[in-house]
């Protein structure tokens, strides 16, 4: 039996089936999840994001008009409780630390690993994140769909409601801005990502 599409299931769930739209929202909660925390930097506050999303999906449903895919639409919802939720917000957020949420990959020890290059990877990785936190809301939104996330531009032009060929361009800027930043920092950007085990955004 194949798998139905996000279509198929959203059409479903339109009609009364909830477990239909179970099945969106397990097939999707992991990323969703995952883009509120890069935009907000909270577990708690992502968790409540990516709950309240699919909350508003379903009680929305009748409303999708199906211009786009169901996902680019959900995750639309996300995107935008999510800048909601950070242009609330009464101070201003925190330079990155070692409790950053989106550091916990890089401060776990790899065994065997030299001393000096896991230090090298955990300064590198927060001098990242703090350059991302200083783009601009249009920026790092792109960045961390595009970059983080491995959304299409298609998909993401859909999402946050811009033409592609703008898309590309925030991607390639902001890229340009975290490798400066890198620079600033004293680090390669090349040899920085491949201690890192990851290639940067």
């Amino acid at each position: 039996m194949s798998t139905p599409t996000d279509r198929a299931l959203f059409d479903q769930a339109r009609t009364g089936n909830t477990e239909a739209f179970g099945q969106l929202v397990r097939r999707h909660q992991a990323r969703i999840y995952r883009v509120a925390l890069h935009m907000l930097r909270d577990k708690a506050a992502a968790e409540d994001i990516a709950q309240e999303t699919f909350v508003r999906a379903f009680r929305a449903m009748q409303s999708f008009d199906g211009r786009s895919e169901p996902y680019t639409w959900i995750y639309r919802i996300a995107v935008n409780l999510a800048l909601n939720a950070i242009r609330s917000r009464k101070v201003a957020t925190p330079a990155a630390d070692v409790d950053d949420p989106r550091l916990e990959s890089a401060l776990i020890s790899r065994n065997g690993e030299d001393p000096s290059r896991e230090a090298t990877r955990k300064e590198m990785y927060g001098a990242l994140c703090e350059a991302i936190d200083s783009l601009s809301e249009s920026l790092r939104t792109t960045l961390i769909l595009v970059c983080v996330d491995g959304v299409s531009h298609e998909d993401a032009a859909a999402i946050l409601g811009a033409p592609e060929g703008t898309i590309a361009w925030r991607v390639h800027e902001a890229r340009r801005k975290l490798r400066e930043h890198l620079v600033t920092r004293g680090f390669d950007p090349e040899v920085s990502s491949a201690r890192a085990g990851k290639g940067l955004p």
